[in-house]
């Protein structure tokens, strides 16, 4: 009998999969994304790396977490004792946005209270970074914000509680609670967004294709980096959950549906967010290329002032802020996950030490992020830990498991065995030769950017010590914990009652 936790249904893990994927980038990310390389046009290179980096890595890593039963460090460990650090460095990346995350749960829950009489007021960009974030120079974190310190400490004790049920009673159940109203809410979002006044010209700017962009290669890697870093693809997330999976579980079929769930998600989202952009030009008659922009500053700049001028707007502010929420708590508690494993097999702990441990420094770091200087540090962080954090990482991984340990052709065996859909020479080829080649493109770009120009104009200094020193620190985190040997067998077996065998 196999002592590991185990997902209840199929669903449940397609679930818990599509939680981890659909997280607030789907949001916030991909429809700028796609208007600023090209609009319509964006969906024809978007749609080719989905189906040659996107779908083939999440096959390889749904293989790898299925094959080897364990955490990332260890899977990778059983593969090849030299690969278990580039385990430990994605665990490491994992934990580092574990405690940024939840911050902006955090504000998207204040801003669900915030939409009741429009407290943001006239200015919600003011309101956002002076009244509510008290935000001070970079480099200087002041005091704690009571107003993001409070709802930080709700958004962890969701977390602990779920971690603490575990696979199947906490991170399956909440998946489905999670997943199912975020699109109900997205799509009742949606529905009045399109009925807005202007919403088809903001609909139109997004969809309308400039062609041209098809022959610039940015805009092809453009679309590579939003394939992967939506897919939660290298933060040890998708290794960690397929090792629960059953032994008979269709992984290809599982890959295609996490793949497709996860991009008509974002075509969903491109649509709500642009038809409200839509509705926001026509309000101040000006063009929709003017209003439209991404991130911290679309969620929380931009749709406080899009939802101060809609009709019902505290229904619809409540709405938009709690599928923000719901985004983000599925994402937080699979990259949780990934070290609550890795430290109970590593160090052979009880599953609740290991959330005690992982998750209690996790919510210790957050409160840097909970200061008058948490929107800088944030903002610098996340920049570094992405780019030479999870996407250097994805290089490091496909580049040893393809060339160094040419493990793909038994990877294609061992899901060609249990799966519908066989794998054939072009998985083995996506992996070998077109991925490895995008994401060295764009390591030299991310450099390139990186030498020429400060980014966010942040001084130097800052940006070292709150951006280099993090994303090579995860590095040397994850080399520092393979020092230490595995338990043996029967150590882990004696462990087996924390590992949910009684469900």
């Amino acid at each position: 009998m196999e002592n590991r936790s185990q997902w209840g249904t199929r669903i449940g893990f397609l679930m818990a999969a599509m939680g981890s994927a659909i997280g607030l980038g789907n949001i916030w990310r991909f429809p700028y994304t796609a208007y600023d390389n090209g609009g319509g046009a964006f969906f024809l290179p978007y749609l080719f790396a989905l189906l040659t980096a996107g779908i083939p890595l999440l096959i390889m890593e749904y293989t790898i977490g299925h094959k080897f039963r364990g955490s990332a460090p260890r899977s990778y460990s059983k593969m090849s004792k030299g690969l278990e650090w580039i385990g430990w460095w994605q665990v490491a990346v994992s934990f580092v946005i574990s405690a940024y995350y939840p911050i902006i749960i955090a504000w998207a829950i204040m801003y669900a209270y915030f939409s009741f009489g429009q407290q943001w007021g006239d200015d919600p960009t003011s309101f956002f970074v002076g009244d509510y974030l008290q935000l001070s120079d970079p480099g200087v974190f002041g005091s704690l914000v009571p107003s993001v310190l409070f709802p930080l400490l709700l958004v962890w004790a969701i977390v602990f509680f779920t971690l603490g049920r575990g696979v199947r009673k906490g991170i399956e159940v909440a998946n489905k609670i999670f997943i199912p109203a975020l699109v109900v809410l997205f799509i009742i979002i949606v529905i009045r967004a399109i009925t807005l006044p202007g919403a088809l010209d903001g609909l139109e700017a997004f969809f309308e294709p400039n062609w041209s962009s098809i022959m610039d290669g940015k805009v092809w890697v453009a679309a590579y980096g939003q394939i992967f870093f939506s897919l939660s693809i290298a933060f040890a997330i998708m290794i960690t959950y397929s090792s629960y999976l059953p032994k008979k579980s269709d992984i290809t079929n599982n890959a295609f549906i996490t793949g497709f769930a996860n991009s008509s998600f974002e075509l969903l989202a491109g649509i709500g967010v642009f038809a409200a952009l839509g509705f926001m030009a026509f309000q101040n008659g000006v063009e929709v290329n003017e209003v439209a922009s991404s991130g911290v500053g679309l969620a929380f700049m931009v749709f406080p002032e899009i939802i101060s001028q809609m009709p019902a707007s505290e229904f619809f502010g409540v709405l938009f802020f709690l599928s923000l929420v719901l985004a983000g708590l599925s994402s937080m508690i699979s990259i949780s996950e990934t070290y609550v494993a890795g430290l109970q097999e590593k160090f052979n702990i009880s599953r609740g030490t290991s959330i005690l441990i992982g998750g209690g420094l996790a919510a210790v770091a957050s409160l840097f992020f909970a200061t008058q200087g948490g929107l800088n540090l944030l903002d610098t962080v996340d920049h570094f830990i992405n780019n030479y954090g999870v996407a250097l990482s994805g290089l490091f991984e496909v580049v040893a498991v393809a060339w160094f340990v040419k493990s793909l052709r038994d990877f294609q065996s061992h899901a060609d065995g249990i799966s519908d859909i066989k794998l054939g020479f072009w998985w083995r080829f996506c992996l070998g030769v077109i991925t490895p080649a995008v994401l060295g493109v764009m390591m030299l770009q991310n450099l390139k950017s990186e030498i020429t120009t400060n980014y966010g104009d942040y001084p130097i200094e800052f940006l070292f010590n709150y951006g280099w020193v993090v994303a090579i620190g995860a590095m040397f985190a994850g080399a520092l914990l393979t020092l230490k040997k595995w338990p043996n067998q029967a150590a882990e077996a004696s462990k087996s009652e924390d590992q949910e065998v009684a469900q």
